[in-house]
């Protein structure tokens, strides 16, 4: 076949649609800017920059699509009550954030969650990443895991399971556990609590990804089932490698130097040993983790933001069926 109609083809196969940002930033319509440049300043990541103007050319139109999702999930939610003659209360609209470790998930969610807390009902708009349900360091040594963090068998599956059905179920005072990076471990007696919100978003490295489906048929849900509206924030292995690296650096000269970080040995090496460190930490584990498990969840996401070497989203796709 030839390469152009093969191309061609695929194209018209594809599941997305995909825009420039400019094209993107004109689906904003009148949708009104509710951050300053301070705000937008203050939501960025260690090393994930986000401007005001991408606030305004991809997070807006986002913004106002979400909108419409979740206009449209309530209103089936109500036909369904109608049907079933029931009033369960409301049940949140939940959107999955799902990408790389360094991709800048973390930075996303959180203007994702003031644009969304802006809107003019005010909803309630909560954020919960999948961290916390890592599994304790201890279980992790003891099972042989630690090399393994953050791959899909490292997680507490049943209790984030659990804590997301209680989230759709619209029960009261939902607990999550915490995880700090600095101590590089689940955080014992520490939770945070969701009180029935209206948005709430989960961000995590395999929040989209499924598992290997039983044989006799049985129901086993997934992480995403639970999702109203998935995004993959996504970008080339090498910009990953590079900001993973240079994050590390950075951390070298902050976080790692307080004697009671988890890292802290690394603020002791020379320059060249912590890249050589973070090439080999990222080569062996995070790069693995993305090819095996991240990376083939991306299309199954409803939007794919894709950023250049600059993490500026220069490229939108959203699903069309």
């Amino acid at each position: 076949m030839d390469q152009k109609v093969a191309t061609a083809l695929d194209m018209d196969l594809s599941p997305y649609q995909v825009f420039t940002e400019r094209e993107w930033a004109r689906l904003r319509a009148d949708t009104p800017m509710t951050l300053d440049a301070h705000e937008v300043a203050q939501l960025q990541g260690l090393n994930a920059p986000v401007s005001i103007e991408q606030v305004e050319t991809i997070y807006l139109p986002l913004s106002r699509l979400l909108a419409f999702y979740a206009e449209a999930t309530i209103s089936i939610f109500q036909a369904t009550q109608n049907f079933l003659g029931t009033r369960d209360g409301k049940t949140p609209f939940i959107i999955g954030v799902a990408g790389s470790v360094s991709v800048g998930k973390s930075t996303t969610s959180r203007v994702l969650r003031e644009l969304l807390a802006r809107w003019p009902a005010s909803p309630k708009v909560d954020l919960i990443t999948t961290d916390g349900f890592l599994y304790p360091n201890a279980v992790l040594e003891a099972e042989g895991l630690m090399s393994k963090k953050g791959f899909p068998e490292s997680f507490d599956r049943p209790r984030l399971l659990k804590f997301l059905s209680d989230i759709k179920a619209g029960k009261r005072f939902v607990r999550a556990p915490v995880y700090s990076h600095f101590y590089y471990d689940v955080m014992p007696g520490h939770t945070v609590t969701v009180d029935r919100p209206d948005i709430l978003i989960v961000e995590g490295l395999n929040v989209l990804q499924t598992r290997e489906l039983p044989k006799d048929g049985r129901a086993v849900p997934f992480v995403s089932d639970f999702f109203d509206f998935s995004v993959y924030i996504d970008a080339d292995e090498t910009l990953l490698l590079n900001w993973y690296v240079d994050r590390f650096m950075r951390l070298r000269e902050t976080a790692f130097r307080d004697p009671g970080s988890y890292f802290h040995k690394y603020s002791r090496i020379t320059d060249q040993e912590a890249v050589t460190t973070a090439n080999r930490i990222w080569n062996d584990i995070n790069l693995v983790n993305l090819r095996e498990n991240i990376l083939p969840t991306r299309p199954r996401a409803d939007l794919i933001l894709t950023k250049d070497s600059s993490h500026k989203i220069a490229k939108v796709a959203l699903r069309k069926i």
